[in-house]
């Protein structure tokens, strides 16, 4: 039976190196910068159809991917860009497809909401609100068949959790005992909707309750809170006990896409939490308060991810678009000889 447990919690740099705070900088910041410029992409119509932005939740997928070993799977909704970066995805290769062109992941036909990277073990960004979730669960349904130790990191918002699918899923999940973890995103507001407004059980994680699967809340803000979250909940599902939950507060600064001008909430609101929760300030101040260092070298690792960040733009300009041969690739899959 799942009990109530307190949200995790830690600022501590007891346990965390000077690289590893170094590398979750890193991180973090590749994805805000990444996501800025998707951003400015849009604005110039270089982006087209929907772009939901990851800013303001750079720790959830950074400190679950730290928990994560090789052969791990993720899969997710539409606002993906920041998982994919996470898992190692190049780039380029995000922002080409961001584009709609060649050198994009699914050859410029998936666009933001829809890539996949079977080098990585990502399963793609999913525009149906929920239906990544019975996908997760059966990836952690192949791996329990297989034997191979590896879990899923099913990712889903607070507004797909209330989504009948999710709920079906969790009970074939815990009855198969399936090594899967189901990340609840909770940025605050389910497109428009405060969660206050759409749900009368605030704490989504004790729904798993009903089928007797164990889960917590997490800081989604510290990513030190998220990564031990992840790994307790990774050992669980390797350990064969079934699946677990993670219910990650975090908060979204932008709207839930390019077009949502976000009247639902107060300037103040998100100028609050930049200010006193923001994820990727908050390790900073741990690395400068740690001299693990300096402000100067920080600045030298933020021009190092711009950088990087426009060169996958360039990258993705000068990427041609598809062929319209590509109209009639990836519809079926090769049938295996013998």
């Amino acid at each position: 039976m799942a009990t109530r447990k307190s949200p995790a919690k830690t600022t501590s740099q007891s346990n965390t190196s000077r690289e590893e705070l170094l590398k979750f900088y890193r991180e973090m910041l590749l994805i805000r910068r990444f996501e800025e410029k998707a951003g400015q992409l849009y604005g110039m119509g270089l982006i087209g159809g929907f772009c939901h932005l990851y800013i303001g939740q750079e720790a959830v997928v950074v400190g679950l991917e730290a928990a994560a070993e090789e052969g791990d799977k993720r899969i997710t909704s539409y606002r993906d860009h920041g998982h994919m970066l996470a898992c190692g995805m190049d780039p380029k290769g995000v922002m080409a497809e961001l584009t709609g062109r060649a050198g994009g992941y699914s050859r410029g036909k998936g666009g933001s909401m829809h890539m996949f990277s079977k080098e990585r073990h990502f399963y793609g960004g999913h525009g149906i609100v929920g239906a990544q979730v019975p996908i997760g669960a059966g990836l952690a349904f192949a791996d329990k068949y297989l034997g191979n130790g590896r879990v899923t990191f099913t990712y889903f918002g607070d507004g797909a959790a209330n989504q009948g699918q999710v709920y079906e899923t969790y009970n074939m999940a815990q009855l198969w005992e399936l090594p899967v973890i189901f990340v609840i995103e909770n940025n605050q507001y389910a497109m428009g909707t405060a969660v206050k407004r759409s749900t009368r059980s605030p704490n989504l994680w004790e729904r798993g309750a009903a089928y007797g699967i164990a889960g917590e809340e997490v800081d989604g803000m510290d990513v030190l809170a998220v990564k031990a979250a992840g790994e307790k909940a990774v050992a669980y599902c390797r350990a064969g006990k079934g699946p677990y939950i993670l219910e990650v507060m975090t908060y979204r600064y932008r709207g839930h896409s390019m077009s949502d001008p976000a009247k639902y909430r107060s300037r103040e609101e998100v100028q609050k939490i930049r200010e006193e929760r923001d994820a990727i300030e908050h390790v900073r101040e741990l690395i400068l308060q740690g001299t693990h260092a300096t402000e100067d070298e920080l600045k030298e690792i933020d021009k190092e991810i711009k950088a990087i960040v426009n060169a996958a733009a360039e990258f993705a300009r000068e990427s041609p678009e598809p062929s319209v041969d590509e109209l009639f690739t990836d519809i079926y899959a090769e049938a295996a000889n013998g």
